[in-house]
């Protein structure tokens, strides 16, 4: 026992120190600053990717090296945290944690797993710890299922890993639960044909990496597809009178893949961004944003995104592999009353 808690400890401790080290590489532009909020703990619970807020708690869905596919029959880590980044408490989902978003209706926590391939999805209630889980029929598309974007009573899914060239299938969907089903249908081809944003004319897409996705602040849809360097904005998704947009990515004049993309909602607050293999969560504030400014993870970086070119201009660089962002307003400093309670919205 003395071993193994010896072994525990030093691992620990170097995991430390690369956080540490990692730390002292991450910089941020004026007049933005960036912080440490939590680090891994290596052996428990590592890999850090997507966050959700709910109040004053913060999700945040570890990896833990699992197979994309499940394949391995191993299990992610959601760990709670509050604001200081004290852990409240854990969950374990089976299989390969990628999409984390909150209801905002129930205030439940949803866990999207196996983004590859025989995905699953896992309903967590923080209240009282229970757990619900939701199997999926072989999507069309051939992958997986990746992550969520809730609108009214309706949810929209991503169609991750599409087996075909080109995807004719569904990039986007739109879930419903039954019993402990996810029952699906499309709202988005990966071959539909769109509006490009900067030149206003017609694009045949080609989506071979639908990703991460969420509602912006015109309530439209926005959709990363990760490897394609593209987002896709729908405007009423899921309704008769649909309409999509595409927007190229580019950074230092380069196409560029980005992860998760988050707007400021207040002048005041703070952007949560995990780094995945570097084993860190940061913070990113700065005195005052613009409310609707769009901030994307890079490869390396955390950037501003212009959504009328698709340019992105660093505000953090030298991260490992930033992933999951979320941004968190403080609603203190805008004058309004702040809900101190877990059963905020995300």
């Amino acid at each position: 026992m003395r071993v193994h808690k010896s072994l525990v400890l030093m691992a620990a401790f170097g995991l430390l120190l690369t956080a540490l080290a990692a730390a002292g590489q991450v910089t941020a532009t004026v007049p933005y600053t960036v912080s440490t909020f939590a680090t891994s703990v290596l052996g428990v619970y590592f890999q850090p990717d997507s966050i959700a807020v709910l109040g004053d708690h913060v999700f945040i869905g570890f990896g833990n090296n699992v197979s994309t596919t499940g394949a391995d029959g191993k299990s992610s880590t959601i760990v709670e945290y509050d604001f200081n980044g004290n852990v409240i408490t854990t969950y374990s989902v089976k299989g390969h944690n990628d999409g984390l978003k909150v209801d905002p209706r129930t205030n439940q926590l949803w866990a999207m797993q196996n983004e590859d391939g025989n995905p699953n999805l896992v309903i967590i209630n923080p209240e009282s710890g229970e757990q619900k889980i939701y199997t999926f029929d072989p999507p069309p598309h051939g992958g997986g299922y990746d992550d969520m974007a809730f609108s009214g009573k309706d949810v929209f899914i991503s169609a991750s890993n599409p087996a075909n060239n080109p995807n004719s299938f569904p990039a986007i969907v739109r879930g419903e639960l039954t019993d402990h089903k996810v029952n699906v249908s499309s709202v988005l081809l990966g071959t539909a044909v769109v509006t490009d944003i900067p030149t206003d004319t017609p694009v045949a897409l080609n989506l071979q990496d639908p990703d991460s996705m969420a509602f912006d602040p015109l309530g439209d849809l926005v959709l990363d597809s990760q490897a394609d360097a593209e987002l896709i904005i729908v405007h009423h998704p899921g309704d008769s009178d649909q309409s999509a947009y595409h927007l190229g990515l580019t950074l230092d004049g380069a196409p560029v893949q980005i992860d998760d993309t988050v707007w400021a909602t207040s002048t005041h607050g703070t952007i949560f961004v995990s780094d995945r293999d570097g084993e860190t969560i940061y913070t990113i504030s700065t005195d005052i944003f613009s409310p609707g400014a769009a901030y994307s993870a890079t490869p390396t970086s955390v950037g501003r995104l212009d959504m009328d070119t698709g340019v992105i201009t660093n505000v953090v660089t030298g991260m490992v592999s930033p992933h999951g962002m979320a941004f968190v307003a403080d609603n203190n400093k805008d004058g309004r009353n702040k809900d101190k309670g877990k059963k905020g919205k995300e």
